[in-house]
């Protein structure tokens, strides 16, 4: 056998290996973090001729071609993405972080929540996990629980707590773990924009401490352009002491989370964190629910540059734990608003890579 036949078999072998890799097992955090994209042909987790990729990958070559009507100069080139359900799960069964509270409440050995607390986790697991739903009274407790179960951590520890929980697995998902659950194919989209002048941030109601630990060398996002919910902290020592009244001694006291709600980052306050956080409003905006119109409309509205809007549809009942109903709601929303739409069900090559499936 030559040593041209060797060589050309070994490559093939190769390529098979990298290809059975890349759509028969869940992408692992590093196998997200790899993800390169510079050019429309670097592409791999969308479907053929997606119409939404080919939006995306000509507004790209626009804003990026002097003397073209739609060229955005680099200092404006802002993308801006919803976490959960745009670029990360938000199904198995709900929110990471809320799911977080339920295991922190209900299974965490070295916890003691009150009887409260427990009794609420309790009284509201089966709704979350079966997904009959929870009242607005429920989910406002929720919420407020989502802080109080830490109360007392410092920010290392709140965040080693995250680390540890993302090696868990996803409910309702084969073969996939929560810090894995990222979609591939907005992976891709991250990396494209990132690699062709684009800021790229996220802009979420999840909180910062929360989605910095997910995205922490896996998403092509740097820490300082991460935007979430505020967790509200204070010191061992603070007592009663306002903030800007206290004198912070680094030999005698910690700054913990003081276990207050979450100043919640949705809706039309991701608009005011825009403004405030990155000062200049955005060319593309990429969301998934009405949680995010706000930034979605704030994207389109009275801009000086080629903008658009962008939604997730969860359309997919066999690779994700898709809605139909919800799904087509929010298409005609976007529809009369004028957001373009991502199907995962028809656009997405894979999700998670071809071994993840929705449970039996």
């Amino acid at each position: 056998m030559t040593k041209k036949i060797l060589s050309y078999l070994l490559v093939t072998a190769c390529a098979v290996a990298v290809f059975f890799c890349e759509t028969t097992n869940a992408a692992s955090r590093e196998e997200v973090a790899a993800i390169k994209v510079e050019t429309a042909k670097d592409f791999r987790y969308w479907n053929l001729n997606s119409p939404t990729l080919n939006k995306i990958i000509k507004f790209v070559e626009e804003a990026n071609t002097p003397g073209h009507k739609n060229f955005i100069p680099k200092q404006n080139r802002v993308a801006v993405f919803d976490m959960d359900g745009t670029i990360y799960c938000e199904t198995a069964p709900l929110y990471f972080q809320e799911t977080m509270f339920l295991y922190r409440a209900l299974e965490d050995k070295n916890y003691s929540p009150t009887k409260e607390m427990r009794d609420f986790a309790a009284k509201i697991k089966p709704k979350i996990y079966n997904k009959t739903g929870i009242t607005k009274e429920e989910n406002d407790e929720l919420f407020n629980n989502l802080t109080a179960a830490y109360k007392g951590m410092t920010p290392e520890e709140y965040r080693a707590y995250v680390r540890d929980f993302m090696q868990t697995n996803e409910t309702g998902l084969t073969n996939l773990k929560r810090g894995e659950a990222f979609y591939l194919p907005m992976m891709e989209i991250m990396s494209y924009l990132g690699n062709n002048g684009f800021e790229v941030y996220i802009v979420t109601a999840c909180s910062y401490l929360t989605t910095r630990e997910l995205a922490e060398g896996v998403v092509p996002v740097n820490p300082n352009r991460i935007i979430g919910s505020d967790f509200g902290y204070t010191t061992t020592n603070m007592g009663s002491d306002a903030p800007d009244k206290h004198f912070y001694d680094r030999y005698k006291e910690k700054v913990v989370i003081a276990g207050t709600p979450l100043k919640d980052n949705a809706q039309s306050r991701k608009i005011f964190s825009i403004i405030n956080q990155i000062g200049k409003k955005p060319t593309l905006a990429f969301g998934n629910s009405m949680g995010d119109s706000g930034m979605l409309e704030y994207t389109l509205q009275d801009n000086l540059y080629n903008s658009a809007a962008f939604v997730v549809l969860c359309d997919d009942t066999k690779r994700e734990l898709g809605n139909l109903k919800k799904a087509e709601n929010m298409k005609n929303t976007a529809i009369s608003r004028g957001w373009n739409t991502i199907s995962m069900r028809d656009e997405f090559k894979t999700i998670y890579g071809d071994n993840v499936k929705r449970a039996k």
